[in-house]
């Protein structure tokens, strides 16, 4: 029980700086949020007394409050689910943006990001199991498409299958001339997203598959050398027990860990991918908030980020903690 109220602890703390950080680091930044949007409605027609009074009630500059009071304001708006306002979506809420985004990030890197773990850890407990023959040369073909940039994987895949032979569509997450009016739950619609969302996932998979394949594989080669392995064998059991039932099971915990922060930042998105693909996921949306400077957003994007990475982390270190009783005796 120490070990869950420790873990607790300590994520509550982290919780709370990160919380903070995203308050306070926008704010030491050079420019400003509210001047930004002042200039970007000054070019589209004179700014009104009312104009500039709905300005400052937007950003909180309509009192002359402290950054205390700034900071428990921020506080309050976040526990009523409040991220603010997007400046270039206006008067679209922060929420409303990452929300619509957020569900395309999660369908495709998170599926993604499970297949590439899956094929990694399958695969290299089945190398690992069989070192030394022609099984391990899997290892170099792997390793170097993990070793390919993710913009250049996924521009040579745009060229092939998209270009030269017409295969896969190029940009965006669905057939906009299809359905002109946005997302429906559709057959049609799924097939479609499915359709757009093959390459960004090929890209995905080939790109980090290598490193669980690896890393499963430099284990198992540990794991196998065990006393416990020697004494399974000794014992006449089967092969295919041993490998699955002593061998992969202990060689695949430390991968958990590895794999419970990315699926927390699954959420984040794979940002060179979204951007080449032109896929709608919140990987997008972060780019362009830092490019037209839409502080709102930024913050709104990084919190969520945060706050799932360390609940993904929390989660895993609560499995981990009963898969393994080491954890929770030694601390």
């Amino acid at each position: 029980m120490k070990y869950y109220a420790r873990r607790l602890t300590f994520y509550v703390i982290t919780l709370w700086a990160a919380i903070s950080l995203n308050f306070f680091i926008p704010r030491l930044m050079p420019g400003n949020a509210e001047d930004i949007f002042r200039a970007k409605m000054a070019r589209k027609g004179e700014l009104t007394p009312a104009m500039e009074k709905s300005i400052q009630l937007l950003f909180g500059s309509d009192d002359q409050s402290s950054l205390w009071d700034q900071y428990l304001r921020y506080w309050n708006n976040l526990l009523h689910g409040d991220l603010g306002t997007s400046i270039t979506k206006f008067p679209a809420p922060v929420s409303e943006l990452i929300g619509q985004a957020l569900p395309w990030t999660i369908v495709l890197v998170g599926l993604a990001t499970v297949l590439s773990f899956v094929i990694g850890i399958s695969l290299g407990a089945w190398v690992g199991w069989r070192r030394g023959t022609w099984v391990d040369g899997i290892i170099p073909a792997s390793t170097l498409l993990q070793s390919v940039p993710y913009f250049w994987l996924a521009l040579i895949l745009i060229a092939v299958f998209s270009v030269n032979l017409a295969w896969f569509p190029i940009i965006g997450g669905y057939d906009t001339f299809m359905f002109p009016d946005g997302p429906v739950a559709t057959w049609e619609f799924f097939s479609s997203a499915v359709y757009h969302g093959f390459l960004p996932a090929l890209t995905i998979v080939l790109s980090s598959v290598g490193g669980w394949l690896l890393g499963m594989r430099n284990m198992m080669v540990s794991t196998l050398s065990e006393d416990y392995i020697t004494t399974a064998e000794a014992k006449g059991l089967r092969p295919f027990r041993v490998l699955t039932t002593y061998a992969t099971r202990n060689a695949a915990l430390p991968s958990l860990a590895g794999f419970s922060v990315s699926l927390g930042f699954v959420v984040a998105g794979s940002i060179v991918m979204e951007q080449v693909f032109t896929y709608p996921g919140v990987g997008k949306l972060m780019i362009n908030a830092v490019q037209d400077k839409d502080f709102a957003l930024m913050q709104g994007v990084f919190l969520v980020i945060t706050v799932t990475v360390l609940a993904a982390n929390f989660l895993m270190d609560l499995l981990y903690g009963f898969i393994d009783p080491r954890a929770r005796h030694n601390g």
